[in-house]
Order: C-alpha cells, then structure tokens, then sequence
C-alpha cells in the first residue's frame, strides 16, 4: 500500500506546536531552551567524549541519553509565544538569477524547471528583497522560447495588493507582495537560511493582504505551445474565456505578425476555479475561440497548429490568502537570548557549554507535578562556603569542571562537578552526574547536606588553591531563604543576588532532574561564557 504524509500535515504540525504555547485548542503547556555539558571531554562519567570540540557527535535518542541530558543541564530559558516565528526557507532576490515560478502541480513527473524541486515548497519560487519585502513569483516569463523563464532585472520593491512587474526592464516577470519582515523579527528570528512569517496571518498589517484574496482567482496562464496559422496576423482577441469549474475568467490573445501566439494576458480572474484550461483555434474569423479541433482550417499559406496554455491554479483561498501553506510554513524557530546579568546570576559565567537544548513541561524542584513557570531557572545546586581551619574564601580556588566531595556519613560521600565558583560571594555550583560518587547504594546520588552529625560533614574537599572551605549552615533558613548576600566594603557594599534559594547553606536546583521531556538536542563544540557575552539561541524544528 502506497502512502505518503503530505505537506498539509507538516504545516498542521507546526500549527499546532506553535497553539501550544499559548493552549489554543488544548492544555498550556511551558517550554524552555537549556544549555549544558559544561565539560564536553570528561570521559570520566560518559558524559563527553576526548575529541569532542573536533569531532562533534551526533546527538542520541533514547531513554538513557535522556537522563544524561538532564545529568549536565546548566540553567534553562522559559521560550514564551513571542519567542517563536513559523519559517521558510530563506531565498535571496539577486539580480540576474532565474527563479522558479508559482505552479501548483510540480511534482516528480513535472519539476520546477529551474532548481528540478519535485514539490512547490522545494522550488525557488518566492523571494526577500534587500528591504526584507517578501513576493510570490507568479510569472517568471517562461514560453516556449524561455521553457525554464528569464533572469530577473528588477528587483521588487513595491507593496501593491495586485500581482504586477517589478520595472520596465521587460524581463517577464510579475510577483504578489506578501509581507514585510519586521525590524523586530528581523534581529530575532532571520537566520542564515531561513526567514519568519508572521506570527498571526490576516491580522493587523496582513489584514489587507489576506482580504484581497479570491479564492480560485487565475492570475497567471502561459505558454507551452504558440501554435502556428492564426489570423489575422498582429491581432489581440480580447475576451477568450478561460473554461473549468470557475466562472468569470477571461484573457486576451495575442497573435503575432508569423502568425502564432506570442502573449497571453489574464484580464479578468474570475473565482472557484481548481480546473482551467484554454481553447484557442486558428481558422478562420469567427472561429477563433471555441469550436473543436477538427475545424482547422489552413488560413493564407503555411501549417496550421493548435497553440497550447497552462491555467496555473492557486493555492486554496488565492493568492495571499494562507501564507502558511503558500509559502510551505513547516519550520519553527524557537528563540531564546542566555545573558548574565546583575540580577540574573542563573547563567554561570567561567565555564563553557557544548549543548542547547529544548524541554517540554519540567516541574519545579521537589515536585512531579507542579509545572516550572519562572523565566529563568538553575539546573545545578549550589553551597554557600565560609572559611573555616584558617582557609580564606578570597583566596580560595575550586576549579571548574573539577570533583568537589563531602563526607556525609560512614561509607557515604555526597560528589559533584564544579559549574561555578565565585570567591566574593563564597557561592559553588555544581551538578551531579549520576556514578559520580558510589557508596553503599550503588548509583544513588548522594546530596550535600548542612548536617554537622558526622564530624566535619559541612567541609567541602576539593579546592585547588589554599584550603577546603565549609558550608555556612547559618545562611538563609525554610522561613527566609538566602538568595543574596552582602559583599563589598563601605560605599561599595551591596547585596549580590545568588540564582538560588539556601537554606542553611545549601540550595538545591529550580528544576526537578528529569522531569518533563526532552524534545530536542543539539550538540556543539564548546561555548565558553564570561560575564559580558551573549547567547542568541536559534533552535529551528522542521515538522
């Protein structure tokens, strides 16, 4: 059995993806883009690999990779509805190309002439000017002397309702303006290789647009075959009905001084067609139009030939009425910018990142059911260290990407990964890989505590530079967390928000590990971040 999921159902798709942000037509749901792998070569917990940065690996799928995802996850980016743009592919107006033009019916006994695409959305047949003004190309002045169309002279640039030329330059061409890309859309969404659509078609400055629509309005017919033997020679017939299931369509004729067809006009659109077709006879007076083949008639002297034209459909609902689906919108973008800030410390700064990401539905720490809904999250735990057997805190240095410990009972160490370690504030991030630390339990993953039941249990080992530091079991407390502290000195002295909530001492991620699913992963060489840089996130999903 022959079957195929159409294009119709890659755009439905993307709809639907999109609704879901903001629970059109079913539950609202969250979304957040993270980044992660700090250490892309530790092979110690199968995290990374020793070649990572020089050979990238493709990203897995299963049940397994999913966990270890959530494993190095660093901080995630809650993707809001104006986060997100429906996308085609990106196809630049240059002068002196050829472009594919508008026709419903390209398929893989019909290529588009000019790129050999074997559906419209692959063919080259719109196009982003240089003032990001997108156009339909209805009319690339293909004949049967140009049987792939011409070169494009005139670059577009007008925003009239009606399909038309773009100069005088003569070279066959006529678009339909679209949309306009806005300035805001342009710095967000524009990518490489795609550009968005806006993001609610027959609104506001596309309102316009959409209701100048005919649905089965012909705009375009042209030629395959100019005939030979019409009379009289040099004449336009005016009126020649196009013939279908529409009504209303009509276009002029024009025969040339050798006696074929050399132009064809649509002077009228009419409306409903999804079949059209064109019977034009040479013969004599009267016999033009209509008639049947066997009227032939030789006229004067030479070969009598019946000229032949394609009815080009357009899409349902005509031409601008649904840009979704006549510009094949089954791509998504998802946006989100990651930046340090002073009052957004959830973005740890010195160390790297070598994986984005996207997450549907995580719940918040301690819960399975309570969906995560803060516009920015930590995915590591943190301890707040304070000095302790004579070690300085500003002296002090944790490594990143290095093991922290601490023993929290007989046999049983609490082990993690440096994400972060900040001398001012006393704040170490970190994350746990799951094997990291074995005890008696197996893979269990042992927390870092605040309990000082076991003779020096608060000490976290691991310091590179000067001496082990201890947690600051009087940091915040369950009535009044500690999310920023105090440093600085006289006038200088201010309050440095944390990205956590401590509890004596300690604070565990905003997320609860492995909730929620993971949709998407992109592996990358790594990324370092300092406290200056920027992330502009562009994941593109293609349904």
């Amino acid at each position: 059995m022959a079957a195929i999921i159409t294009d119709q159902f890659r755009i439905l798709n993307a709809e639907t993806f999109v609704q879901s942000f903001t629970g059109i037509g079913t539950t609202t749901n969250v979304y957040y883009t993270f980044i992660g792998l700090p250490n892309s070569t530790d092979t110690v917990t199968g995290s990374g690999t020793t070649d990572w940065n020089t050979n990238v690996p493709n990203p897995k799928d299963m049940f397994k990779e999913q966990n270890d995802y959530y494993d190095t996850m660093i901080a995630l980016k809650r993707v809001n509805a104006s986060d997100l743009r429906r996308m085609v592919r990106k196809v630049e107006w240059v002068a002196g190309t050829t472009y594919d033009m508008y026709k419903h019916n390209y398929s893989s006994a019909n290529p588009a002439p000019v790129t050999n695409a074997t559906g419209l959305y692959d063919a080259n047949y719109y196009i982003v000017n240089s003032n990001f003004k997108v156009y339909a190309c209805l009319n690339n002045g293909l004949s049967p002397d140009f049987p792939s169309g011409k070169p494009s002279i005139d670059e577009p640039d007008f925003t009239d309702l009606e399909p038309r030329a773009a100069g005088t330059s003569g070279d066959g061409y006529i678009w339909k303006y679209m949309y306009t890309i806005s300035p805001s859309d342009v710095i967000k969404f524009d990518s490489i290789d795609y550009i968005p659509v806006p993001s609610n078609w027959g609104s506001g400055a596309t309102a316009e647009i959409k209701n100048n629509a005919v649905d089965g309005e012909i705009k375009t017919v042209i030629i395959d075959n100019a005939g030979a033997g019409y009379q009289p020679i040099g004449t336009s017939f005016k009126n020649v009905p196009i013939l279908g299931d529409g009504t209303g369509g009509k276009v002029t004729v024009t025969v040339d001084n050798s006696g074929k067809v050399s132009n064809v006009e649509v002077t009228s659109g009419g409306s409903g067609y999804t079949r059209g077709k064109i019977e034009f006879y040479p013969g004599a007076p009267g016999s033009e139009i209509g008639g049947s083949i066997s009227g032939l008639s030789a006229v004067g002297t030479g070969t009598t030939s019946v000229a032949a034209f394609e009815v080009i459909i357009p899409p349902q609902g005509g031409h601008g009425y649904d840009v979704y689906k006549e510009l094949g919108a089954y791509r998504v973008l998802v946006y989100s910018r990651f930046e340090t800030t002073s009052t957004n410390p959830d973005f740890i700064v010195g160390n790297d990142f070598a994986r984005v990401g996207l997450l549907k539905n995580p719940t918040v720490y301690g819960s399975k059911t309570q969906l995560l809904t803060a516009s920015e999250a930590s995915a590591v735990g943190g301890v707040k260290l304070k000095s302790f057997t004579g070690g300085s805190i500003a002296d002090t240095t944790y490594t990143v990407d290095t093991t922290i410990t601490q023993t929290t009972g007989i046999g049983s160490t609490a082990a993690g990964i440096v994400a972060s370690w900040d001398n001012t504030t006393g704040v170490l991030k970190y994350y746990q890989p799951v094997g990291l630390g074995l005890s008696a339990y197996g893979w269990r993953t042992t927390e870092f505590t605040d309990a000082i039941g076991y003779g020096g249990t608060y000490i976290v080992s691991g310091a590179s530079v000067g001496s082990n530091l201890g947690i600051d079991t009087s940091f915040g407390s369950a009535a009044n967390p500690g999310t920023a502290t105090t440093v600085g000195s006289g006038t200088n002295t201010r309050l440095a928000p944390l990205g956590l909530r401590f509890i004596n001492g300690v604070a565990p991620p905003e997320v609860e590990k492995y909730s929620g699913e993971v949709i998407y992963i992109d592996n990358r060489a790594a990324i370092p971040r300092s406290s200056t840089q920027k992330e502009d996130i562009k994941i593109v999903l293609e349904f």
